[in-house]
């Protein structure tokens, strides 16, 4: 998959978050032979087991819209700790209890910390073409005349 294409779903599944007042949203970049089956850790927080519920419902529907389901969801009737699992990204929606306890982002503190900014894709450069690379001429004067 391209690293542009995953960073888009990551996003989307942040959006998502959002959408259902997710708190203390996280993204990891796991690093290279680390042992890590995947991309991004996206973590964030709920209230109550029913905004977890809600977090973890809006991510499974925003992303099914673009044509990606998860390859594994564990812990949504708990709602302690609900797990989406899409392989190259990996959702974790807490309760405020269980994100204290399990604290990934110690765990894994050698990941690299984004900002959803950091997930968009940088705008294409324009190629200049021949005539936009030529120098320009000085613009012609005009003369006046009597």
């Amino acid at each position: 998959m391209k690293k542009s294409e995953l960073k888009k779903q990551v996003a989307s599944a942040i959006q998502a978050c959002l959408d259902k007042k997710g708190e203390e949203i996280s993204i990891l970049e796991m690093e290279k032979g680390s042992g890590v089956f995947t991309d991004y850790f996206l973590l964030c927080s709920g209230t109550n087991p029913r905004q977890v519920q809600a977090i973890a419902d809006e991510v499974e529907l925003r992303l099914k819209s673009a044509g990606l389901r998860p390859t594994h969801v564990e812990g949504y009737k708990q709602a302690e700790w609900v797990l989406v699992d899409y392989v190259d990204f990996v959702v974790h929606v807490f309760s405020e209890k269980a994100r204290k306890y399990y604290d990934l982002e110690r765990l894994w503190k050698s990941a690299k910390r984004l900002q959803p900014s950091d997930l968009k894709a940088a705008p294409a450069r324009k190629r200049k073409t021949a005539a936009q690379s030529k120098t320009k001429a000085t613009p012609k004067r005009k003369i006046k005349t009597a």
